[in-house]
């Protein structure tokens, strides 16, 4: 990648986490952080707050909080697949926990759209603390693209 092309990505990663993470009321009071993204893939942070615990006695992350990270991203991998912007919603959300996450870590997650029709948006994901084979968490998701039936323009 040449030095234009890693400041137009660091530009978008900047827009992208600042829309996003910062400019969605509950993704902001979660902390979300974008990470990074390559095509229709997103990679997000969950910092590690004391008021997301589930348990204060073990100090681990509430899984509420691991399932929104995980929603939130698909959509975002949703958003990345689109020609252009427009309404989503989750239709349908599965999270299958793999084993209990670590106290005072942060959580990431790895979230891809991996096929898209006129109307609906498939995704899914894991999330992890450091290593993506290791899996705290994995996610399917479908999504509704467009509102009232119209789907958004160029989408087959």
């Amino acid at each position: 990648m040449g030095a234009d092309e890693a400041s137009d990505k660091a530009e978008k990663l900047a827009r992208l986490d600042q829309g996003f993470a910062g400019g969605i009321p509950h993704n902001k009071a979660l902390g979300l952080k974008f990470v990074n993204f390559d095509g229709a893939t997103a990679w997000l942070r969950l910092p590690y707050d004391k008021k997301l615990v589930g348990n204060p006695h073990t100090g681990v992350m509430h899984g509420g909080a691991i399932t929104s990270m995980l929603d939130a991203a698909c959509g975002a991998a949703v958003f990345l697949a689109l020609k252009r912007m427009g309404p989503i919603a989750t239709l349908d959300l599965r999270i299958d926990y793999l084993k209990s996450g670590l106290a005072h870590k942060d959580v990431m997650c790895r979230t891809e759209c991996y096929k898209l029709t006129r109307h609906i948006a498939f995704a899914r994901g894991i999330a992890y603390h450091d290593d993506e084979s290791d899996p705290i968490a994995c996610a399917t998701g479908t999504f509704a693209i467009g509102t009232k039936g119209a789907p958004i323009p160029g989408t087959k």
